[in-house]
């Protein structure tokens, strides 16, 4: 019998905004989203598994597959943010409060599943999200493995650290991926556990671990933080256009830096990745200037 828990739900809860920070791209094959149903493969502390997720009149139906199937259920309600209530946040700029009133089902997640976030950020470092979202689907597509559950979920699992660690930072161009970055996801992936018990720490120790790390900078770190530990405060510092779209929205500044980001957030502070997680799904988007970032195409080079 394929294990299945039922969770009531006692506030507004948006299952596909809420897992959406956890897609990389449409492609992504470890997660595929559709209007109040999810399916997502992850790895757990008792081995694999993909747990499918229905939203209806008012509760979650979830199941699940695979060796860990019962430990990803256990975790569910925290993966979805399910403990920590709708954001509420103080009255301090007219757009987020109606923001919040009407995306109260938006939730920050905790999955606790650190290299399942610190692997596909480093794929993201200084890179178009073209290229980071294609080298993680061929690096799911060639040393990942079929997810537990029925074939036609079509879902497929990450490599496991082993493996990463293992391969030579070669193998990783004909994905993209220059050796800088092969390197530093080489190492991460030799000392997972050690990554993987960060999840224990404070959330101020945790980020502190993350920084120590050469490679791991802040926006790497606020990328892991938001996902995987459920920090509400995560602001990733660094980015090519979080600015711009802070800036815009709250101050119909088309362009800014991250110092001018950080002050228009500060009314909010404790709660900031929740503002930006509204302005994301906003649909709000600041003016763009020139051309475009190219991507580089090392892996023809």
């Amino acid at each position: 019998m394929v294990p299945a828990r039922v969770y009531p739900l006692d506030a507004p809860f948006d299952l596909t905004s809420t897992l959406g920070i956890l897609s990389r791209g449409a492609g992504d094959p470890t997660l595929r989203l559709a209007r109040g149903r999810a399916w997502r493969a992850t790895r757990t502390a008792d081995g694999p598994a993909t747990v499918t997720i229905v939203q209806d009149a008012g509760r979650l139906a979830a199941e699940a597959w695979g060796p860990g199937a019962e430990r990803a259920l256990d975790d569910l309600p925290r993966v979805l943010g399910l403990d920590t209530g709708p954001f509420r946040p103080a009255d301090h700029h007219r757009l987020v409060t109606e923001l919040a009133r009407r995306l109260p089902g938006v939730r920050i997640t905790r999955t606790a599943a650190i290299l399942d976030a610190l692997i596909p950020a480093i794929l993201e470092q200084k890179v178009t999200g073209d290229e980071a979202r294609r080298a993680w689907r061929g690096l799911i597509a060639r040393f990942g493995e079929p997810a537990p559950g029925p074939p036609e979920f079509l879902l497929r699992l990450p490599p496991t650290p082993a493996t990463l660690a293992a391969l030579p930072y070669y193998t990783f161009h004909p994905f993209g991926i220059e050796r800088r970055r092969a390197e530093l996801i080489r190492r991460v992936a030799g000392r997972a556990a050690w990554f993987e018990a960060i999840t224990t720490l404070p959330m101020r120790d945790a980020h502190a671990r993350l920084l120590a790390v050469p490679g791991i900078g802040p926006w790497t770190t606020a990328e892991v933080a938001v996902r995987a530990l459920g920090d509400p405060d995560a602001v990733s510092v660094g980015d090519f256009h979080l600015p711009n779209l802070v800036a815009y929205a709250l101050a119909g500044e088309p362009r800014a830096d991250d110092t001018r980001m950080l002050e228009l957030l500060a009314p909010w502070h404790g709660e900031r990745a929740h503002v930006i997680r509204l302005l994301e799904l906003s649909g709000i988007r600041a003016p763009r200037y020139g051309p475009r970032l190219a991507p580089r195409r090392i892996e023809t080079a």
